[in-house]
């Protein structure tokens, strides 16, 4: 029996040899990382620099630009040296950093889009009142909630994982899951399985009843108002509602590969989907937002 305190490091078990493919592999990752970084930027310094862009949806979106920087730079530059190295495994001090950057991506994001869906429910629902309802004192304090309360939440959800008496060191994954070492302990765990429940409900399913419940709202207001009326609320929400079934898509990936048997799933396919939702998203949202706002597209072509 060890405790988590005396592991120095965890392999990870998931990488296999690819030969001289591996410098290809590293191409693609670092192609995709400097997309990443050089798209959410770009998008992040239009709506800076243009004041007629400082509107609510606009500052939620930079917010979400943000958190897609600080997730892809959790992943990304791990993945290339992992890529590269012959020898797969981490620090035990890197991995827990590395849970603490991807957990709290996925919660931001989870939490980012719920906010979304509320501002686009207040300007399609209550267009009149919409300057009043979302004041720049509200925006403000909605988006340090959105980052605030998942960072505190990880924090207990590392520290529980920390405390745990474990079995071995050996990761089926390329990147540190939460989950997977839970899995390598061999000490009561309920109060860990507790605690993840509680905060599955708060991160996942809380955003999602919200997110549904705007929605639904908003399609009563579609089908109920006129043509003109239908085809604006469809125009502002497309990118959003594509943004949150994407992120979705991915997520459910990564729960149905962690939480059961995926040995049956070819190696090269199981990487792609465990890592869907931290790649498809960061490269989705500044081509989603991009092209499909005007003003922002429009900002964009000024600046470029």
């Amino acid at each position: 029996m060890i405790n988590s305190t005396q592991v120095s490091y965890f392999t990870l078990s998931a990488y296999f040899d690819v030969g001289l493919f591996r410098y290809l592999y590293f191409m693609i990752i670092l192609s995709l990382y400097i997309l990443i970084i050089s798209s959410n930027v770009l998008l992040i310094v239009v709506i800076s620099v243009n004041r007629s862009l400082h509107e609510p949806m606009n500052m939620f979106l930079c917010s979400l630009f943000v958190n897609e920087l600080y997730g892809s730079s959790g992943l990304f530059p791990f993945l290339l040296i992992q890529i590269l190295s012959d020898l797969h495994t981490v620090s035990a001090p890197l991995c827990f950093l590395q849970i603490f950057c991807v957990y709290t991506y996925v919660s931001v994001e989870i939490f980012n889009l719920a906010v979304m869906s509320y501002d686009r429910y207040l300007a399609i629902c209550y267009p009149l009142l919409y300057n009043t309802l979302m004041t720049s004192e509200k925006v403000a304090m909605l988006i340090a909630l959105t980052w605030f309360l998942p960072f505190l939440a990880i924090v207990v959800l590392i520290a529980l994982s920390a405390s745990l008496k474990l079995c071995g060191n050996i990761i089926d994954r390329v990147y540190c899951g939460n989950y997977s070492i839970v899995k390598l302990s061999c000490s009561d765990i309920s109060v860990n399985n507790i605690y993840g429940l509680v905060y599955t409900f708060i991160s996942f399913i809380g955003p999602l009843i919200l997110i549904l419940y705007t929605y639904t709202k908003i399609l009563i207001i579609c089908f109920s108002g006129s043509k003109q009326t239908r085809q604006k609320a469809l125009r502002t929400c497309t990118p959003h509602l594509a943004s949150i079934l994407n992120f979705w898509f991915g997520c459910s990936f990564q729960i149905l590969q962690s939480r059961f048997d995926s040995s049956r799933v070819p190696a090269l396919l199981g990487i792609f989907l465990s890592l869907y939702f931290l790649t498809c998203q960061p490269l989705f949202n500044p081509v989603l937002y991009g092209l499909k706002m005007n003003k922002i597209r429009d900002a964009c072509k000024r600046l470029l």
